[in-house]
């Protein structure tokens, strides 16, 4: 699972944060690792440098699960941390249910059918 990470001017991304973005994510995705083939992370501050208030703070996750279209999921937080770490959560959610219908999907598939026959005229 290959994690790049982009901000912009606003937030600093130095490798400290980019470790802890990489951290996070593997720890709340990794049983997702062998369905995800990348995440995209996009860190934002929405006011820039003129406010200090609020949850001005953007973290926007895209996962490209193998065989289905990409999921992405945005969460504001006060902090990038928090923003990190809430995202992280969501899309944990997101893949699980996303991954889990199409598993029903699949075995629904390969399953045998155990309705009645038709009878024969």
């Amino acid at each position: 699972m290959q994690i790049q990470i982009n901000s912009d001017r606003n937030i600093q991304a130095d490798e400290r944060l980019a470790e802890f973005v990489r951290e996070t994510l593997q720890n709340k995705l990794n049983r997702f690792a062998d369905h995800v083939t990348r995440i995209e992370v996009h860190l934002s501050d929405e006011n820039g440098n003129t406010k200090h208030d609020g949850n001005d703070k953007r973290c926007l996750l895209e996962a490209r699960p193998e065989g289905m279209e990409p999921v992405a999921i945005t969460e504001h937080a006060a902090t990038v941390g928090q923003a990190v770490t809430g995202a992280a959560d969501k899309m944990q959610r997101k893949l699980s249910s996303a991954i889990g219908k199409l598993r029903d999907k699949q075995s629904r598939a390969g399953s045998p059918d155990f309705s009645e026959p038709e009878p024969a005229e």
